[in-house]
């Protein structure tokens, strides 16, 4: 199975982090569904072009947060994730990006009605 993440060398998040977050991603979102075997980390890494440090980090990570769970000699497989935590990655993923629009949208001197007027022209499709 080939994961469906992209990551990005000129960004400053660290790449085990890119992995997570996106992985985060996957599973709120439903594309990945509980039980759903996932590549070893030598198959990720490979997949990804990076380090199996940098995977395995990520797997760690992702088990201690109880986003996957390993099998010992069976895999890594998504782990039941509980609707509430669904919501709350969800939630903060929006927000961040919002939180990132708006900064920038304030670096270029926008108001805040401007910014409120180019997402509701957004959010109608006219932009």
């Amino acid at each position: 199975m080939k994961l469906p993440i992209q990551l990005s060398n000129q960004s400053r998040v660290p790449i085990y982090h890119q992995i997570e977050e996106q992985m985060k991603a996957l599973i709120a979102s439903g594309q990945l569904q509980e039980g759903t075997k996932l590549p070893s980390i030598r198959a990720l890494s490979k997949d990804l072009e990076v380090s199996v440090i940098t995977t395995r980090r990520a797997y760690q990570n992702l088990e201690q947060q109880g986003f996957i769970m390993t099998k010992q000699g069976k895999g890594t497989f998504v782990a039941n994730v509980a609707e509430t935590m669904k919501t709350k990655v969800k939630d903060q993923a929006v927000e961040e990006a919002f939180r990132e629009a708006i900064d920038v949208a304030k670096r270029h001197n926008y108001t805040d009605e401007e910014i409120q007027t180019i997402f509701q022209e957004m959010l109608k499709g006219e932009v």
